[in-house]
């Protein structure tokens, strides 16, 4: 995969079938539970429209099979979790199951990451994650958190400045980390603290610690893939679809208008471009009025590119 999108080097892509994805993603972004699987590939489906829904339901079953290669307590029985299959946890403890889920995943099976993989639009697209093993640490992190709570582990993520992880037990009490991205390896406070100074300088807080909300995770998936476009300006298509997906989302940053506007005027849409930018003026001038002034300007510019 090259970075193609619905806008990109793989020629256009059918109108009606990308509406339907994204309805589809708001509507899974809205649900009382948000599946993050889901999500996350209909995140890969924008960067590469022959993931169909055949494809989707494969990568699912995929997590439920390795979900299937860790231990559980058979005599409690299968249950539904999210809609997809999985067991009721067994008696482990935190340290238990962050030993099993690695020595499946990052010894057995290999997930793991480099410093390589951040070159890379498929380190952002779960599907491409799972067929390759290789990924990004937030990519990496929902794979683990989606098979370990397949077979009934008390897991969640954690959204480390710069650098995600994973948490197994009670995040308020009981519990321990491990990092994906390096196979599984068990991380210290001390540990965490050092990913987090050598990502951003910054001191570890006890709050960096708390579970992350899926659609946390959604936004921080789509953020990084923007960035990746962001360095690669012939890619700009890429980072337009990940800012309108991002703006489908309950929550979401104002700028990401303006930042529409932009990349919009980008890949050649003068008028709406001009027409988002407006928009974002006209909310932001009651806080900011010259930062309105100067997005009118902007669209001003576009506008003109139209003549």
């Amino acid at each position: 995969m090259n970075g193609g999108a619905s806008r990109g080097p793989r020629g256009p892509e059918p109108e009606g079938a990308r509406a339907a994805r994204r309805q589809r993603f708001a509507a899974a972004a809205r649900a009382e539970r948000p599946d993050l699987a889901l999500l996350c590939l209909l995140i890969a489906a924008e960067a590469d429209p022959a993931l169909d829904e055949a494809g989707i339901d494969a990568a699912q079953i995929e997590l439920d099979r390795l979900a299937g290669l860790l231990p559980f307590r058979p005599a409690e029985g299968p249950v539904t979790a999210g809609g997809r299959a999985a067991h009721r946890p067994s008696a482990f403890g935190p340290a238990d199951w962050a030993r099993h889920v690695a020595a499946l995943l990052g010894t057995r099976c290999g997930f793991g990451g480099t410093a390589a993989d951040y070159r890379r639009l498929e380190s952002s697209l779960l599907h491409e994650v799972l067929r390759r093993r290789r990924g990004l640490p937030i990519l990496l992190s929902v794979v683990w958190t989606e098979v370990a709570r397949r077979a009934g582990a008390p897991v969640y993520g954690v959204a480390l400045p710069g650098h995600f992880v994973v948490g197994f037990g009670d995040p308020h009490g009981s519990h321990v980390l491990a990092d994906p991205f390096d196979g599984g390896r068990p991380l210290s406070g001390e540990d965490a603290a050092a990913l987090v100074a050598g990502a951003t300088g910054a001191r570890l807080d006890r709050r960096m610690l708390r579970p992350a909300d899926p659609l946390e995770v959604v936004l921080r998936i789509l953020n990084n893939i923007r960035a990746w476009a962001q360095a690669r300006p012939e890619h700009s298509a890429v980072g337009l679809w990940a800012v309108e997906l991002s703006l489908l989302l309950p929550r979401h940053p104002a700028q990401l208008r303006q930042q529409h506007g932009e990349l919009l005027v980008r890949c050649g849409e003068f008028a709406a471009g001009a027409a988002e930018l407006e928009e974002y003026a006209r909310v932001v001038e009651a806080v900011d009025p010259a930062v309105a002034a100067a997005v009118r300007g902007q669209a001003a510019e576009a506008r003109a590119l139209l003549n």
